[in-house]
């Protein structure tokens, strides 16, 4: 059988709600489906944690990234030698994004030219989670 698609899944300690918005806003994002812990009465957690992620599935362009939060007092890694990255064919509209998500995270590498012939950078977004931008001049 061979494999259908890749798609990344992103963890977060609670603040999975929070990371949806800013994908929304910063990079397009389309929320497709968000189930929350409350909503299956097999998951056992207290009333103040009801409303933490599930499980979403967001499109950012023509990829799916899938989003839940963490069991309560199952703390998630914020180090990570994973990036997601993102291709596009316009450089403006690539830096506007960037910027978008790079509001109160980490730029590791600002946008600059490449000697493979692309404007590429790369960020830490405000939940940890790392990124690329690469666009083919």
């Amino acid at each position: 059988m061979p494999i259908l698609k890749l798609n990344p899944y992103l963890n977060f300690d609670g603040t999975a709600d929070q990371a949806i918005e800013l994908y929304e806003k910063a990079l397009g994002a389309k929320v497709e489906a968000v189930s929350r812990f409350g909503d299956n009465a097999e998951t056992k957690v207290p009333p103040e944690h009801k409303n933490r992620v599930l499980h979403a599935l967001l499109h950012i362009g023509a990829g799916v990234v899938m989003i839940s939060d963490s069991m309560p007092g199952m703390p998630v890694p914020k180090e990570s030698n994973v990036h997601i990255t993102l291709d596009f064919d316009d450089a403006e509209e690539m830096k506007k994004k960037f910027d978008a998500l790079a509001d109160g995270g980490k730029v590791t590498m600002p946008l600059q030219d490449t000697f493979w012939g692309a404007r590429f950078g790369m960020l830490t977004d405000p939940y940890g989670i790392h990124w690329m931008f690469n666009c083919t001049l």
